[in-house]
C-alpha cells in the first residue's frame, strides 16, 4: 500500500485515533449509483463508540430423559449445542482462525489490513463486494441475526449498507471489551452456521462426521472451517455438487494453514487426499423420532401448556423449542416395556382397534408408561396414528372412548362414603326403568330421569344384590338403582374428585347412565383415578416432569407431586377389598389375578364400542382402552380379528383384562409383593358374602341397550353392557 494512496491515509489516521476506547477515523466511502466521485468526504469524521450487544442465549436442543437418565427424545428449533472451548479440538480453533481471521490474537475490533482490502474491493466494484470482517464483527452479524424474530429483521441484519457495517464494528468494539479472545472465538464457533441444519461447531461435528468438536482430526476441521463462508452453497446435504465445492473450500483451507505455517505441507497433503468423509448423522427432533413417542407427546404437551413452565404460551413454545432444557421425566424403561409387550401380544398394529394403556404410580399420580399397538406418525401408512390415544385432548389426544362400568367403581365409592355396608345390597330385576323424573338428579338440580327409558341385563341375574357380588356381576340393574339411592350428582362429585374428566375437555355428562360409563376417556385420567384408591384416596395429579435444567444457567428447577385427599382412607380400603373379588369372583375370574393382591373393574360399553379394564396394586394402577379410532360407535367390536384371534363380541376381560395382567406381571417383576390395608369391618360390616362366591357367578355377560330411547329424548345415551 503506497504512503500517498488514501488507504494508507485511512489506516493512519484510524491507528492514530484508537485512544481511550473511541475510535476517530476518516472513512472512506464509495457513493452508491456513481463512478466519478470515490469518497463521500476525507474530511468528514465518524466518532465510534464501543456500544453494548444484547447476546440474548443461543437455541439450543432440549433434551428430554426418562427416570433412569436415558435420552428419550429431542427438540430443537436450531440444531445445536453449546459447548466450552476445551471441548472443541485445538485443530478446529486454528483451522477457523487461519480461513477466517488470521490475524485474530493480534488485532482489536477492527482488523485495519482486512478492512483496507476489503475497501480497495468495494472501490473497484463501486459496492461492497467484500465484507473484510473480523471473527469478533462475524460474531456480532449472527448475534444479530439470530436475534431478529422477523423476517425484516433478518433482512436488515444482513443487508449490504455501510450503516450495519459501522453499527457491527461499534457492537465488535464493545464486544472486545467485554470478552476475551478465546471467549469470543468460543462464541463464535458454537453460534456459526456450519450447514446441514447444523448449528454451532458442535452440531456441525456430529451431523458431518459423527464425532464431538473435541475429536476432530485435520481434514474434518479445515472442512467445517471452509464450511462456514458459505454454507447453504457447501451444503453437503444437498447432493455432489455442493460435496465437490465443499471439499474444494476445505483444500482451499489447508493450504491456508499451511501458508501460515499452522501446518506443515506434508501433513496439508496427506489431509487433502483424504476423503469428504461426510456421514450426514441424522439429528432426531420431535417424537416422531422418539422410542416412545406417546410419553414424549404427553411431556411435549405438559411443557407448552402448563402454565408452571411459562406464563404466557409464547413464553412456553420459546423455552422449549429455543431453551436447550434438560427434561426429566417419570418415565420408567421397565414399566414400558411391560405395557409395549403386552399390547403386542394380544393387538397388532395392523388391527383397526386401537389398544392404549397408561401405568400411575399411586401416591405420586407419576406416569411410569404409555403404550399403544399403534406406531405414532404422520405418514401415510394405514397403521400410523397421528394423536395421542392413551392421553387427553390436553396432551395430543382426541375424544378418548366410553370408559363403560370402570364407571361403576365411582358409584360404589359413593355408596361407601354415605355409610352402606359391603354385604348390604338391593334387590334387583332384569330390567331397570327410573321411577320419575325426579328419580335421578344432575349437580344443576336438574331432572335427569327417564320413566320411558329401559337398562337390561344379559338373561336375567335378578335378585338382591349386595355392593360387592353386584360389583364382581357389573350388574346393569343394580348400579343403576344404586346410583338412584346415592344420588346422580353425588356419584359425579366422586368421581370429578377422583380427577375425572372427559378426554375431550368438554363437561361431563351427568345423565342416569353415568355409572355406566357413558363419558369419552382417556387411560391416563381413568389410571389415576384408580391410583388415588390404591393410594387409600390420596389423589395426585398425573405427572411426568420431576426436574427442568436451563443450559444457559444450570438452574434446575425440580417439581413435585399435586396431591389432596379425595376420599376417606378406609373408604378407599374397602372399595379395594371389594374389587379384588373381581379376579376370584367376577368378571376377571377367566383371566385370573397377577400373583399379588389387585384390585380392579372390567368395562364394555353398549354394543360392545369398546372394552376397557383399570386396575391397582398398592405400588401401581393401569387403565387399558380399547376401540376403533374410524368410530367406536360405528364400528363396534364384535365379529373382529385382533391380535390373530376371531372375536364374535370383544368385552373387557376378553384383551384389555389380559393385556393389564401381562403388563402388571413384568412391570412389577422383582418388585415386593404389598398388601392392601384390610377393609374396617366394624364400619363396613364382616367378610360375609363378600369373601363367598356370589350367586350370580359368572364371566361378563353383554347386551346391547336401547339406545334409541335416549335420542329420542334429544340425548344419545349408551349404557354399560357388562351386567
Amino acid at each position: 500500500m503506497s504512503p500517498s494512496s488514501p488507504l494508507w491515509s485511512l489506516a493512519r489516521l484510524t491507528g492514530a485515533a484508537v485512544a481511550a476506547g473511541t475510535v476517530v477515523a476518516a472513512i472512506a466511502l464509495p457513493t452508491v449509483g456513481g463512478t466519478g466521485s470515490l469518497f463521500v468526504s476525507a474530511t468528514e469524521m465518524l466518532d465510534l463508540k464501543p456500544a453494548q450487544l444484547e447476546e440474548p442465549p443461543l437455541a439450543q436442543t432440549s433434551v428430554v430423559y426418562d427416570a433412569e437418565g436415558n435420552r428419550i427424545a429431542q427438540f430443537y428449533a436450531e440444531n445445536r449445542k453449546e459447548v466450552r472451548l476445551d471441548q472443541i479440538a485445538d485443530v478446529m480453533k486454528t483451522a477457523i482462525v487461519a480461513i477466517e481471521d488470521y490475524r485474530f490474537y493480534e488485532h482489536g475490533a477492527l482488523d485495519l489490513e482486512g478492512t483496507a482490502r476489503a475497501l480497495a474491493k468495494n472501490l473497484s466494484s463501486g459496492g461492497i463486494a467484500q465484507g473484510g470482517s473480523s471473527i469478533t464483527q462475524q460474531y456480532v452479524k449472527q448475534v444479530l441475526l439470530n436475534s431478529a424474530d422477523t423476517e425484516e429483521g433478518k433482512n436488515k441484519a444482513l443487508e449490504a449498507s455501510y450503516a450495519r457495517k459501522l453499527k457491527e464494528l461499534r457492537y465488535a468494539m464493545g464486544v472486545e471489551e467485554k470478552y476475551s479472545k478465546d471467549e469470543i472465538l468460543r462464541r463464535y464457533l458454537n453460534i456459526a452456521y456450519f450447514g446441514a441444519g447444523a448449528n454451532g461447531v458442535e452440531a456441525a461435528a456430529r451431523r458431518f462426521f459423527g464425532v464431538p468438536a473435541a475429536d476432530l482430526n485435520l481434514a474434518q476441521a479445515a472442512t467445517l472451517a471452509g464450511a462456514v463462508q458459505n454454507p447453504n452453497r457447501t451444503d453437503p446435504a444437498l447432493g455432489k455438487q455442493s460435496r465437490a465445492l465443499l471439499l474444494e473450500r476445505r483444500n482451499v483451507v489447508l493450504d491456508r494453514m499451511a501458508q501460515l505455517g499452522r501446518i506443515t505441507p506434508d501433513q496439508a497433503a496427506r489431509a487433502k487426499a483424504a476423503k469428504l468423509g461426510y456421514k450426514g448423522v441424522e439429528a432426531p427432533n420431535g417424537c416422531q423420532a422418539s422410542r416412545y413417542p406417546y410419553f414424549c407427546e404427553y411431556v411435549r404437551h405438559e411443557l407448552l401448556t402448563n402454565p408452571a413452565f411459562g406464563r404466557t404460551e409464547r413464553a412456553r413454545k420459546q423455552r422449549f423449542a429455543r431453551g436447550g432444557l434438560k427434561i426429566s421425566t417419570t418415565l420408567d424403561p421397565k414399566a414400558q416395556r411391560a405395557a409395549e409387550t403386552a399390547i403386542r401380544k394380544h393387538v397388532f398394529a395392523s388391527d383397526h382397534p386401537v389398544a392404549a394403556e397408561a401405568l400411575v404410580e399411586p401416591g405420586t399420580g407419576e406416569i411410569k408408561a404409555m403404550a399403544a399397538s399403534r406406531p405414532y406418525g404422520r405418514s401415510a401408512k394405514r397403521n400410523e396414528i397421528s394423536y395421542n390415544p392413551v392421553a387427553d385432548k390436553r396432551h395430543g389426544g382426541l375424544i378418548g372412548f366410553q370408559a363403560g362400568s370402570t364407571f361403576k367403581t365411582f358409584t360404589l365409592i359413593t355408596a361407601l362414603a354415605q355409610g352402606m355396608k359391603i354385604d348390604d345390597g338391593i334387590s334387583v330385576t332384569n330390567a331397570y326403568t327410573a321411577p320419575g323424573y325426579a328419580s335421578f338428579k344432575n349437580c344443576k338440580g336438574q331432572n335427569m330421569g327417564i320413566p320411558s327409558w329401559t337398562v337390561t341385563n344379559d338373561e336375567g341375574s335378578p335378585g338382591f344384590k349386595t355392593l360387592a357380588t353386584g360389583t364382581w356381576g357389573s350388574v346393569n340393574t343394580f348400579f343403576m338403582a344404586l346410583e338412584q339411592r346415592v344420588g346422580l350428582c353425588e356419584t359425579v362429585q366422586t368421581a370429578k374428585s377422583l380427577g375425572i374428566r372427559r378426554a375431550d375437555e368438554g363437561p361431563l355428562q351427568e345423565y342416569e347412565t353415568f355409572t355406566l360409563g357413558i363419558n369419552e376417556m382417556d387411560p391416563v385420567t381413568v389410571a389415576t383415578a384408580y391410583a388415588a384408591v390404591a393410594a387409600r384416596g390420596t389423589y395426585c395429579a398425573p405427572m411426568v416432569i420431576t426436574k427442568v435444567t436451563e443450559a444457559s444457567t444450570g438452574r434446575a428447577t425440580s417439581y413435585e407431586p399435586s396431591c389432596r385427599k379425595a376420599l376417606d382412607p378406609e373408604v378407599a380400603d374397602a372399595t379395594a377389598h371389594v374389587l379384588s373379588g373381581v379376579f376370584t369372583k367376577g368378571t376377571m375370574r377367566g383371566v385370573g389375578g397377577i400373583g399379588r393382591p389387585a384390585a380392579g373393574k372390567t368395562g364394555t360399553t353398549d354394543g360392545y364400542a369398546t372394552a376397557w379394564f383399570a386396575g391397582f396394586t398398592p405400588d401401581l394402577a393401569g387403565a387399558v382402552s380399547l376401540g376403533d379410532p374410524r368410530g367406536s360407535q360405528r364400528y363396534k367390536l364384535t365379529g373382529v380379528t385382533i391380535g390373530g384371534r376371531t372375536f364374535g363380541a370383544v368385552a373387557g376381560a376378553s384383551v384389555p383384562g389380559p393385556i393389564w395382567k401381562d403388563t402388571m406381571m413384568a412391570a412389577l417383576k422383582d418388585v415386593p409383593a404389598a398388601d392392601f390395608t384390610p377393609v374396617n369391618t366394624a364400619r363396613f360390616g364382616g367378610c360375609g358374602q363378600s369373601c363367598a362366591p356370589p350367586r350370580d357367578d359368572r364371566p361378563d355377560q353383554n347386551q346391547d341397550l336401547n339406545q334409541d330411547q335416549g335420542q329420542d329424548q334429544g340425548q344419545d345415551r349408551p349404557a354399560d353392557t357388562e351386567g
